[in-house]
C-alpha cells in the first residue's frame, strides 16, 4: 500500500485541478524507473485510466496506480509535499530505499 499524507493530498488535488483532472475520478500514477544518481528514480502524474496490469490504491481521497514492477519498489511508501526553503516538491519516503541521493529523486535497494 502507498499512504499519502495531508500536505501531499492537498497539493495533489490542487494540481490535478490546475491540469484539467478530476481528483475525484483520475488517479496519481507512480512509478519507478532506471537511473538518477542512485540507480532508481521515481515518477509521478496524473492518469484518467488505469492499465490492465496496475494496481489501484486509495489513501486519504487519493487513488493512487502504480504499474506491476514498480510496485516491488513502492510498498509501505509514504507520499509527502516539501514546500519548505530546501525545495518544494513531492517527497517519496521510502523504507524499501537503503540509499537516497541528496535530492531525494532517486534511491537504491
Amino acid at each position: 500500500m502507498i499512504k499519502v499524507s495531508n500536505t501531499a493530498k492537498q497539493k495533489v488535488v490542487h494540481l490535478m485541478g490546475e491540469e484539467g483532472f478530476d481528483a475525484a475520478t483520475a488517479y496519481v500514477r507512480v512509478g519507478v524507473k532506471s537511473g538518477g544518481c542512485s540507480g532508481l528514480s521515481y515518477e509521478l502524474k496524473f492518469d484518467d485510466k488505469m492499465e490492465e496490469e496496475d494496481k489501484m490504491f486509495e489513501d486519504n481521497a487519493v487513488r493512487i496506480i502504480v504499474d506491476k514492477k514498480s510496485f516491488l519498489y513502492l510498498v509501505g511508501t509514504t507520499l509527502e509535499y516539501s514546500g519548505g526553503l530546501n525545495g518544494k516538491g513531492f517527497v517519496f519516503n521510502n523504507p524499501n530505499a537503503q540509499r537516497t541521493c541528496g535530492c531525494g529523486e532517486s534511491f537504491s535497494l
